[in-house]
Order: C-alpha cells, then sequence, then structure tokens
C-alpha cells in the first residue's frame, strides 16, 4: 500500500490521508472546495465549489500518476439536492468517461460546504 500526498490538494485534517494506492487502485478521501495555497473556501455557489473541488481531485490523481479518464467510481455529497443539475454541469467536464458514481443529500457538510466527492480509480 502506498500513501499519496500533494501540496496541490488541500492536506487532510484529521488523521487519515488524502489518498491511498492499493492493488493497482487509487482510494481517494473525499475533496472539499478549500483553496490548498489559502486554505480558505472561495467561493459560495455549487459552480464555484464543485471547481475547486475538481482541481483538487485533480491534483490527487496526478500525483498517484493517473487521472480523471481512470476514475472508475464516484460518491458525491451535495448539501443540498435542489443545487444536483448546476453540480452535474461541472462533473460532466471533468468525468468524461462517465464512472459509476453515487450522488446523495446529506444533512451537512464541513465548514457548512456544499460539495464533497471522493473517487476511486486505477492506476
Amino acid at each position: 500500500m502506498k500513501t499519496i500526498e500533494t501540496q496541490k490538494a488541500p492536506a487532510a485534517i484529521g488523521p487519515y490521508s488524502q489518498a491511498k494506492i492499493s492493488n493497482g487502485f487509487l482510494f481517494a478521501s473525499g475533496q472539499i472546495p478549500v483553496n490548498p495555497e489559502t486554505g480558505t473556501v472561495d467561493g459560495d455557489t455549487i459552480e464555484i465549489q464543485a471547481e475547486q473541488v475538481m482541481k483538487n481531485i485533480g491534483a490527487i490523481l496526478e500525483a498517484a500518476g493517473t487521472d480523471f479518464s481512470k476514475v472508475v467510481k464516484t460518491t458525491c455529497f451535495l448539501a443540498d439536492m435542489g443545487d444536483f443539475a448546476a453540480f452535474n454541469r461541472i462533473y460532466e467536464t471533468y468525468f468524461t468517461s462517465k464512472p459509476a458514481r453515487s450522488c446523495v443529500a446529506v444533512k451537512a457538510l464541513p465548514k457548512a460546504l456544499l460539495v464533497e466527492v471522493e473517487v476511486i480509480a486505477e492506476v
């Protein structure tokens, strides 16, 4: 097993890793819309937050030697299912290979955020 860590994505803020590689697959922790350069959330709309989440996922995928085309499964957490269509417009520009997906609304996300996404990808 190999731990993946990059400064191009937010650092883990608890007892977990940004991602792990095991048996040829990357298992990434849920990514939230924190800008890794500033440590802050730069926007308050689903579109802005989803874009930052995708940038963070991209950085982890790159650090692991893979990319969005190799993602086989995503799990998406939305604070409000009313944001589903707007979220999908951002999501579909990154996940063009259409991986398997679960998308659920949750009661709350850390820091009152609007979105969190985790991925599993081939390496």
